[in-house]
């Protein structure tokens, strides 16, 4: 197992003397083809060149080192050919359209006039000179392409050979021998080059000479370790836990815990830079050999790695229940939590220290293997039980009443593939196939350390964010936080692909190959162009919204427009100027949309008939919004819904009705259907109460007292005058109708309320009846109900019958007395 460098250490580990671990890619030269760069490449040169690449490449003791620079050598080379392929681009697009604006050649070439036929073959001979050297680019693109894929596909065999390639087995006794041969035979070496070191008088001199530096880095080393990490520690906690005031810097809580999170880094920082002077004093001893340095290399290592999973374990299962905590889990989880992860950092840099206490890859392969096996398994148990408390952690969050977020499902993914991860090694370790096991362990390291790191630093931008904006705890999620956290997790999928062995040349193409775009049809779509579409078009939604509050706030307002009339121009403006941006946006972009007419046009026909309903809506609400039968506000009775016009869209109006409940409306109804608008263009409307009286009331006196109370209504117009109507003779009561126009027509039934009850005062100040429905049922033939009549019941019942049927026959009618209907209204 090697050395897991995550990003935070190989960012420390450069900052060593002895050089950072990891490997450097190197840029690839400029290839020799021939001529300068200005002038077009040399292809018999590339040629020939290619020849020895691809005899090369047969050979089978090629090491990798030389096939990573020939790929190297063929990525320059393929770059070169494509940047070929466009020569004379400006000129054949210019001679493309000459042709074009001759016109098709006819199909008998004598019936061309000879001018046009002489232009249009000079024309011809000129495109296909100017073709020709973009012909041999792409010729030589495709074999330098190719050659690449082979030596992609070389690179990766060798990777499989050594991942499952067999290994002496760790459980062979034979091997325990070799192993501890190897151990006590690397103590000598270290023994023998001390005691060299020692009787060199110069070593010695220098020592002497370095001896003041030397103890200062020592003392500096050894009191931080000792002393300054547990006060940075107490200092950190303190600050996150809000216990020192930090109001001079921030003024929040919040902003206290920020300071304290960003100040937890210095737990990493600080310790490093003492392991690391403790290093440069025993560099600076020059008593160390080659293999001494090596292992003071690897111990140094090893603290930093220890001090970056201690950081990790203390952020990601935090000491105290004030601090915020990524994982759902309770204190004792936490503690155990805390205590995996330093026991993670410790195993990785003892598996360093010991493969270079034995020789590195010097070593014997028995030796490597009997070592690294138990370090193997105990890192293997560690891993599982940490894959074990993320998925307590997902289990516990589907268990509350929480919304399972993505960061929360993909807590509970990691734990599993570190379950499976874990269990795999092991064995894979015990059937001799340490590389393979290497090969799981170590990325599995680091994609865990890398993902507490993401998490931490969405954590930043939520708390910066709410700084920022101070959002209180109770507020809704906000979205730019999400979006950010989004576009971050994007940009770590680089870092992880490096982790699990994806070269560093490969992400670049990848990312070249993505920046070049892809080609739909004649129309290629790039990154950059839709970055520019994005932009223009973000800009002109802004400039519209910019507008549209303008006439809101400024123009309207002051015009004689009615408020309906300015939603309506408001929401016209803002449908034109998000289409004149899309436009303007799509231009800009340099985007050619023509190739896509054809499809565009067949597509259209069957999203005519799957979204008519849709179409026809959208149709009606421009409709609406510019003839305006409606508007918002308007106190509308649509088929059974009655109400206010709330909002108007493209799609649907919104409607609330008297009950205080919004019907959405398809914009169909409202220009298909009939609508009865009560307040369009005025809020003027009539009102009609209807009252009866009694058969014989003087009906003249009726009426002049139904003209009074109308005249008197001030809601009522004047012209026309509120009426007095005798409309019918009814079965129970002479029928009349008090008909006004109110100016308000809003208030109809308040003022139909209002007139009921004076009608009611009036008439019994008058002593006007109003009548109320009276029915008398008379029993014709009652005889034949009697029980009398009837011999075959009991005398008993007849008797009984008997005494009913002479309560029936008494002159008093049975009368059904019913109260007249309610007056209703439609509000």
């Amino acid at each position: 197992m090697r050395c897991v460098q995550t990003l935070l250490t190989i960012l420390l580990l450069a900052l060593l003397p002895f050089g950072a671990t990891a490997q450097t890619v190197e840029a690839p030269a400029a290839p020799s083809l021939g001529s300068t760069e200005i002038g077009p490449p040399d292809y018999s040169a590339w040629n020939t060149r290619a020849n020895a690449i691809e005899a090369e490449l047969e050979q089978s003791d090629l090491t990798v080192e030389r096939i990573e620079s020939l790929r190297s050598e063929l990525v320059a080379y393929r770059t070169r050919f494509q940047e070929a392929r466009n020569v004379n681009a400006p000129r054949i697009d210019s001679l493309r359209a000459q042709m074009e604006a001759l016109g098709a050649p006819p199909e008998d070439p004598s019936n061309e006039a000879p001018e046009i036929a002489e232009r249009r073959a000079a024309l011809a001979a000129e495109m296909a000179t100017l073709q020709a050297p973009r012909a041999a680019a792409q010729e030589a693109f495709s074999r330098a392409d190719a050659l690449v894929r082979r030596v992609d596909a070389l690179l990766r065999a060798r990777q499989a050979d050594v991942l499952l390639a067999v290994e002496p087995y760790p459980w062979n006794p034979s091997n325990w021998i070799l192993a501890a041969t190897s151990v006590i035979d690397a103590s000598s070496i270290l023994v023998q080059e001390f005691s060299n070191t020692v009787n060199s008088q110069l070593r010695m001199r220098q020592l002497r000479e370095n001896l003041p530096v030397i103890i200062g880095l020592l003392v500096f080393g050894v009191f931080i370790l000792l002393r300054g990490r547990a006060w940075i520690e107490r200092l950190v906690l303190a600050m996150r836990n809000g216990v020192i005031g930090t109001r001079a810097l921030v003024n929040s809580p919040k902003g206290q815990r920020l300071f304290g999170l960003v100040l937890s880094f210095s737990q990493v920082i600080v310790p490093s830079l003492a392991v690391m002077a403790l290093y440069i004093a025993a560099e600076t001893t020059t008593l160390l050999g080659e293999r001494g340095g090596a292992l003071a290399e690897a111990i140094a290592r090893l603290g930093i790695v220890y001090f970056v999973a201690r950081w990790i374990g203390l952020w990601l299962f935090p000491s105290s229940d004030n601090l915020y905590s990524p994982l759902l889990l309770s204190d004792g989880q936490r503690t155990q939590g805390r205590v995996l992860v330093n026991l993670l950092g410790l195993l990785v840099g003892l598996y360093g220290v010991a493969l270079a206490a034995i020789g590195g890859d010097r070593a014997p392969a028995a030796a490597v293997s009997v070592i690294a096996f138990p370090l193997t398994v105990l890192t293997a148990i560690a891993l599982f039980r940490l894959g074990q408390l993320f998925i307590r952690h997902a289990k516990a969050n589907a268990a509350s009443e929480q919304d399972t977020a993505f960061k929360d499902r993909a807590i509970g993914l990691v734990g599993r593939a570190t379950l499976l991860i874990s269990v795999a090694a092991p064995v894979l370790a015990a059937l001799g196939y340490r590389n393979a096991a290497e090969a799981l362990i170590g990325p599995t390291i680091e994609s865990v350390a890398l993902f507490a790191v993401l998490l931490l630093l969405l954590r930043l931008i939520e708390d910066i964010y709410d700084l920022a904006t101070k959002r209180r705890d109770d507020a809704p999620e906000p979205l730019v936080p999400a979006l950010l956290g989004f576009v971050l997790t994007i940009a770590s999928l680089p870092l992880f692909a490096l982790i699990w062995g994806v070269r560093g040349t490969e992400i670049t193409e990848f990312f070249g190959l993505l920046l070049q775009g892809f080609q739909i049809g004649e129309t290629r779509i790039a990154p950059s162009a839709l970055l520019v579409l994005l932009v223009v078009f973000a800009i002109g939604y802004y400039i519209t919204r910019l507008l549209q509050g303008a006439l809101g706030a400024t123009v309207l307002p002051k015009t004689r427009i009615d408020k309906g009339g300015q939603k309506a121009i408001i929401s016209g403006t803002g449908y034109v100027g998000i289409f004149v941006a899309a436009l303007v946006a799509v231009s800009t972009a340099g985007i050619d949309l023509s190739g896509l007419a054809i499809v565009a046009g067949a597509l259209s026909v069957g999203i005519g008939f799957g979204l008519q309903t849709i179409v026809s809506n959208f149709i009606s609400g421009l409709i609406l919004l510019i003839e305006r039968p409606i508007a918002e506000g308007d106190w509308i009775e649509v088929g059974p819904t009655m109400g206010t016009v709330r909002s108007i869209s493209v799609r649907s109006t919104t409607i609330e009705t008297f009950d205080r409940t919004d019907v959405i409306v398809p914009n169909t109804d409202l220009i298909a259907g009939s609508v009865t608008n009560w307040t369009r263009y005025n809020m003027t409307g009539r009102i009609i109460v209807p009252v009866g009286v009694a058969y014989g009331t003087d009906t003249r006196r009726v009426e002049r007292i139904l003209q009074e109370i109308g005249d008197a209504q001030p809601l009522a117009l004047l012209d026309p005058a509120p009426s007095v109507v005798f409309t019918d003779f009814g079965a129970d009561a002479l029928m009349f109708e008090l008909r006004m126009v109110l100016s308000d027509v809003n208030l109809g039934l308040s003022v139909r309320t209002e007139i009921r009850h004076q009608i009611a005062e009036r008439f019994a100040q008058e002593g006007i009846e109003i009548p109320f429905a009276q029915r008398d049922i008379w029993l014709r033939n009652p005889e034949v109900l009697r029980p009398d009549h009837r011999p075959d019941l009991p005398e008993k019942q007849r008797e009984d019958g008997a005494e009913k049927v002479a309560m029936l026959r008494r002159d008093e009618p049975i009368t059904d007395d019913h109260d007249g209907a309610a007056d209703g209204d439609g509000r």
